[in-house]
């Protein structure tokens, strides 16, 4: 069994809307197997690499934490659509990995998990779709002034979009992207 689910949304600053911040956090509650993991992350950031294990092997310990505890730089690709996200070391991290019709996920304790792919994309999707939702019920976002940030956030955007199966493309002019 797997599940992920989110608790308690905030911004930075703790509160429940902040047009500045582009990183949204949150209590995340993981259930891999009879393994129950809390951690208050930057769910934007895990909801991206989520969507990413969906055709992704992810090893744990070799890039980012699948629950990290910052993402705050955005590194966008020249095309902007992809996006790497730099954060600390601090967060709980495990493994995906693809075996024909099933991802096994496995934790730093031993424990293995296997799920059918198509019912981990359902939580996967479900869990992004609940970030994206609180996203859209704040105030517009303010693009960063630095061209290379607002950049590495629209490039963030379109992976996520992208990965999830939607045909847009955020554009600079977009009210909210």
């Amino acid at each position: 069994m797997f599940s992920i689910d989110v608790e308690n949304f905030e911004w930075i600053n703790g509160s429940k809307d902040d047009p500045h911040d582009l990183c949204l956090h949150g209590d995340a509650i993981v259930h891999i197997g009879d393994v129950k993991l809390e951690y208050k992350a930057t769910v934007s950031a895990t909801a991206l690499y989520l969507l990413k294990t969906l055709t992704e092997n992810h090893i744990k310990g070799k890039d980012n934490q699948m629950l990290p505890h910052c993402g705050f730089f955005f590194v966008p690709n020249d095309a902007l659509d992809n996006v790497s996200i730099i954060g600390c070391n601090d967060g709980i991290d495990w493994s995906v990995m693809h075996d024909g019709d099933n991802v096994i996920l496995e934790l730093d304790d031993g424990t293995k998990e296997t799920v059918a792919i198509e019912d981990y994309k359902k939580v996967v999707y479900d869990f992004a779709d609940k970030v994206e939702e609180f996203y859209n019920s704040c105030s517009p976002k303010v693009l960063p002034k630095d061209e290379y940030e607002r950049a590495g956030y629209l490039a963030f955007w379109n992976e996520w979009h992208r990965r999830r199966n939607e045909s847009s493309f955020c554009s600079p002019f977009d009210k909210k992207v």
